[in-house]
């Protein structure tokens, strides 16, 4: 390698001595016979032997200095054929040497190594063969990746996420019944739903009855399942995002609560010309709150009962639950008398949760980020109306949902009858089997009404809502009879601390809680 080097630094001082001075070379081209077959040059004499169709050339001649580059070893003067042996020089009439002509299978090159030509040759069949292998090696791994990807397919996907057809297999026992899954999710602990292949085989397994409500994402249906009633939310293609909202906030872990209504299953129904997204829950045959107030007066037991249980189920919603089966707190953002449902032994259910916020406390977030004036505008707070809400405090949302559970507890009131039976005193032979019965009672001083009834629309706006309750300040009336009857009194009392202007100063669902338990002992209400 030394020696190398030395050739490589004397050949560049040889050059560069040589510029000022012409160099001499032998010449056999025919350009050459004029000057006696030599040439004169400024930069190398060059000799070439070659081996071609079985014939010996030889060729003589100059080289031009700007062609020698680099100096020492010039790209000119090296072989580019694996049959070619080429010699520079830089004396003159030093290229009068005769060259070995190259065999086929040596290929020396004038430094008595291997030509570039060789190695370029190798380098070519190296790419030639390497190429085709790597790519049929890309094509075998990714098809084992989509193997893999398919195999693990039905154990990996996420909640909500459709399986994949091999997991058909995957069925619900036939001994068990509606009633032994609900008993399994009460018992087992985590409260966040039933095993997704479970959901799957109950929704694809329903048989639709008939419709028992509509709303702007679908329609209610009741169903049947191995002989029990389920209610079935059908949302529309495009009510996707509401549908999953909704579904995901019900399997929170440890939302169950015998007031807040029961998830079963989310599925969705695909026959490739139109989508179904399933929402199944428990059946609750009297409906919502709403349609039993319009339908039936209740006693003031009954009226307790109904405001007690819905502020339990709201209490549970907002409550965070602390530990590695913790919940998080959770805000309705869209209570009212349609979005509760009243169940057989007339105690509420809270339902229609696609609305709802949940709040991390450990980075004080919410999961998603929130509209600012979203729900129902009747039951909208002030602080939503105008748009003051602090989004980014969680009790912003618990305190709106306070108000709207006021507005509910004024239609609840309004239609206590202190005097006589209702539907839940009479006696089970006495019920009757269908809400279109209304029965006359004695007593009933007010109809059933929608909050303030008699200052906006059946359909207000948001300026109109926001003229009433914002820059007038008016709150639903509250009847001076309600001050001679007791429940009546704290009722009307809890309704005016739920309806302060001020978030804040308004009660807590678990207060509101406590103050009717209480009530409800003087009254001897059973829950």
């Amino acid at each position: 390698m030394a020696y190398l080097g030395i050739t490589r630094a004397f050949l560049t001082w040889l050059v560069l001595r040589r510029t000022c001075e012409a160099l001499w070379c032998n010449c056999t081209t025919a350009r050459c016979e004029k000057t006696g077959f030599r040439c004169e040059t400024d930069g190398a004499c060059m000799a070439s032997s070659s081996l071609i169709e079985g014939h010996e050339q030889h060729v003589r001649t100059c080289i031009a200095r700007d062609n020698l580059e680099p100096p020492g070893q010039p790209f000119y003067c090296l072989s580019a054929q694996g049959l070619v042996t080429i010699h520079c020089c830089y004396s003159d009439y030093c290229n009068s040497i005769d060259l070995q002509v190259p065999s086929v299978t040596s290929q020396p090159g004038p430094q008595g190594g291997a030509g570039p030509g060789a190695s370029w040759g190798t380098v070519r069949l190296a790419a030639v063969i390497a190429g085709p292998l790597l790519l049929l090696c890309g094509l075998l791994l990714a098809g084992v990746c989509v193997c893999q990807h398919q195999r693990r397919a039905c154990g990996t996907r996420q909640r909500l996420e459709l399986e994949d057809p091999s997991c058909d297999n995957l069925y619900v026992p036939h001994d068990r019944t509606l009633q032994d899954l609900i008993y399994d999710l009460s018992t087992s602990g985590s409260g966040s739903g039933l095993p997704l292949f479970v959901q799957r085989t109950v929704a694809r397994t329903i048989v639709l009855q008939d419709v028992i409500g509509k709303g702007r994402f679908g329609e209610v249906w009741r169903g049947r399942w191995r002989g029990g009633d389920v209610a079935v939310k059908i949302f529309s293609s495009r009510e996707e995002r509401s549908w999953f909202r909704e579904a995901e906030i019900y399997q929170t872990i440890m939302i169950r609560h015998e007031n807040i209504l029961g998830f079963i299953a989310a599925d969705n129904k695909d026959n490739g010309t139109w989508t179904q997204l399933w929402l199944v829950s428990d059946y609750h045959e009297h409906g919502s709150l709403f349609d039993y107030l319009n339908h039936y007066s209740v006693t003031s037991e009954g009226m307790i009962k109904l405001a007690l249980t819905a502020a339990s189920g709201l209490a549970h919603l907002h409550m965070e639950i602390l530990g590695t089966q913790g919940k998080p707190g959770i805000a309705h953002r869209d209570l009212k008398s349609k979005n509760i449902l009243v169940k057989k032994n007339c105690t509420c259910a809270i339902a229609d949760l696609g609305l709802a916020v949940r709040h991390d406390s450990i980075t004080d977030t919410i999961d998603i980020a929130p509209n600012q004036r979203v729900g129902t505008k009747r039951y909208m707070a002030p602080e939503v109306l105008d748009e003051s809400i602090n989004i980014r405090h969680f009790d912003s949302f618990k305190c709106a949902d306070i108000y709207a559970l006021g507005l509910v507890y004024w239609e609840i009131a309004r239609r206590c009858n202190s005097g006589g039976a209702t539907l839940c005193g009479l006696a089970s032979w006495q019920r009757p089997s269908k809400l279109i019965w209304r029965p006359v009672l004695a007593g009933i001083h007010e109809e059933y009404q929608l909050p303030y009834y008699d200052l906006v629309p059946s359909d207000p706006s948001l300026d109109e809502m926001k003229k009433v309750v914002c820059d007038q300040k008016i709150r639903p009336s509250i009847s001076n009879w309600w001050q001679s009857h007791e429940a009546l009194r704290v009722m009307g009392k809890i309704m005016r601390e739920c309806w302060y202007a001020n978030g804040a100063a308004r009660l807590t669902a678990l207060r509101i809680k406590k103050t009717l338990s209480q009530l409800g002992v003087k009254e001897d209400v059973k829950v």
